[in-house]
């Protein structure tokens, strides 16, 4: 049977009833309907995740709960957001800083007409995505152990959850961004945003806005900015 069949052969997946329920719950509350073969890769990729993580720290959450609502919901979270600014399901996609593939093996799943860049420097990390990809019959996932300075490819949408600075987010991904091209970073409390903001070239536009992850009480902000003309030393 083939890695696409495994998933979603009944349609309904095999997994925790729990787990499950929580994420067609949070799905119902983020308003983002998902045919049942999504449904049941992400949990997949959820399963794939706690079992490596035993063995390889991907995540310092180790709870599968928790990842669900840290993890999976908190990248689903952004979606509606991102499809008012673009059309996602059909972007070229730059996930920078991806770690264990988040958000952009999420996005994969979720978007599965986007094709999906994942850039990450871990080697073990990006093994992991490797093999989720491979189990879950990703087929518009291209992985990419490095750093996102040495790829030259600009995209429609560079996306990270990772990057502590917009600043350094931005620089980083001078490579990844063209004319047209939106990048999004996952923040958390609104505090600090603004100054990181006031640290941006002139040349970009700014938006903010409040994302609610469902069973997550911690703040968390989508920042969208398109950066015209963006050149390595603007953000020095």
């Amino acid at each position: 049977m083939q890695p696409e069949s495994r998933v979603a052969a009944s349609g309904r997946s095999s997994h925790s009833p729990d787990l499950e329920g929580t994420l067609r719950n949070g799905l119902d509350a983020l308003e983002l309907p998902l045919p049942d073969d999504a449904v049941a890769r992400l949990l997949a990729y959820l399963k794939l995740l706690a079992k490596w993580n035993a063995v390889y720290n991907l995540t310092a959450v180790r709870d599968p709960h928790a990842m669900l609502v840290q993890h999976v919901l908190d990248s689903l979270a952004v979606v509606r957001p991102l499809r008012a600014a673009l059309d996602l399901d059909h972007a070229r996609i730059a996930d920078v800083g991806s770690g264990a593939g988040l958000p952009g093996l999420v996005f994969a799943i979720t978007c599965p007409q986007a094709q999906v860049l994942s850039i990450e420097p871990v080697g073990k990390k990006t093994a992991f995505q490797q093999q989720a990809a491979a189990e879950l019959a990703l087929t518009n996932v291209e992985i990419f152990t490095g750093r996102a300075e040495v790829v030259s490819r600009p995209v429609d949408l560079v996306v990270s959850r990772a990057f502590a600075a917009l600043a350094d987010f931005i620089t980083a991904c001078t490579g990844l961004i063209g004319p047209t091209t939106i990048a999004a970073a996952l923040k958390g409390q609104r505090a600090g945003i603004d100054a990181e903001c006031a640290a941006l070239p002139a040349s970009c536009q700014v938006e903010i806005a409040p994302v609610t992850v469902p069973g997550l009480a911690a703040q968390r902000h989508l920042v969208l900015m398109r950066c015209a003309q963006i050149h390595p030393s603007a953000c020095a």
